[in-house]
């Protein structure tokens, strides 16, 4: 993609610039609302203060970077890095032009960082993506200053997360499912596992690595009812991705069958199912 050098992660800029970064971009401000008991246990392990400097990688729509702006204050700085211009686009528009906050089209895995220039380097889910994750680790690492913190939020394994399984098992009925991913290839459960994590941020050079268990429940409807949560799984997800170029019809029959799944979690105006995530912390030593 333009405005990006040849990288291993170009599968993954390619769909975040596509029609999947329009429909997170789209889907803004339902996903901030979904997502903030998860942004809530991240700002509280970041234990930012005011006059830092940290980098967001994978900032999105600037959720997090927002936030973390409010904590750090005027005197900080706030950096939120992410492939999806879609999505950074969203975030300059809704973000405040408060001079402390700056959101930037680059890959973390090769950007050049001023080096020992930032206190934190912290994430929300976007982290799992990278292609050579010890050598991004490691280009980040460059950025913080000695005794710099990391504390990213990663996805647990899938049998844990039944907010996003349950809607794709239900379009497995209608359409063939996706390509297995080896256990070092990117993707939303690639660091699910403790013994990976704890070797990749070992090789790229941090130290006291700690992973912190957190069970979730999500309310994938984010208020909207039964029919909300459905159009959420058509939207973005696993389940959306399975039935990308699909027919109308299939679609339609796979819809149902998201439909009858989430069914018996839906109360009143709710669809509450299970997540289960990594806190993951570490230090510039």
């Amino acid at each position: 993609m333009a405005g990006f050098p040849e990288t291993k992660n170009a599968d993954q800029i390619a769909y975040w610039n596509g029609p999947g970064g329009e429909r997170w971009a789209d889907r803004q401000r339902v996903q901030d609302e979904l997502l903030e008991p998860v942004s809530t246990i991240l700002l509280d392990r970041a234990r930012a203060v005011p006059g830092e400097r940290i980098i967001d990688v994978g900032c999105g729509c600037g959720a997090t970077t927002r936030a973390f702006a409010e904590q750090v204050g005027v005197s900080g700085y706030v950096q939120g890095i992410d492939v999806s211009a879609p999505m950074l686009e969203r975030a300059r528009r809704i973000t405040p032009q408060a001079g402390r906050v700056e959101f930037r089209l680059a890959d973390a895995a090769d950007y050049p960082f001023r080096p020992a220039r930032f206190d934190l380097i912290a994430s929300r889910f976007g982290v799992m993506f990278f292609a050579e994750p010890v050598s991004a680790f490691a280009n980040l690492r460059k950025a913080l200053r000695p005794l710099g913190r990391l504390a990213f939020i990663c996805w647990r394994e899938p049998r844990l997360n039944p907010w996003l399984m349950a809607p794709l098992q239900a379009a497995y009925k209608h359409v063939p499912k996706l390509p297995d991913l080896g256990p070092e290839d990117p993707g939303p459960f690639s660091f699910a596992s403790e013994e990976r994590v704890h070797r990749i941020l070992g090789q790229a050079g941090f130290s006291d690595v700690k992973m912190e268990a957190c069970e979730l429940a999500l309310d994938i409807s984010v208020g909207g009812g039964l029919d909300a949560a459905v159009k959420s799984a058509l939207q973005i997800g696993p389940a959306s991705r399975a039935l990308d170029g699909q027919p109308a019809e299939v679609i339609a029959a796979a819809e149902n069958s998201i439909r009858e799944a989430l069914a018996p979690f839906a109360r009143d105006q709710t669809v509450v199912l299970p997540a289960s995530i990594w806190i993951v912390t570490a230090r510039n030593l």
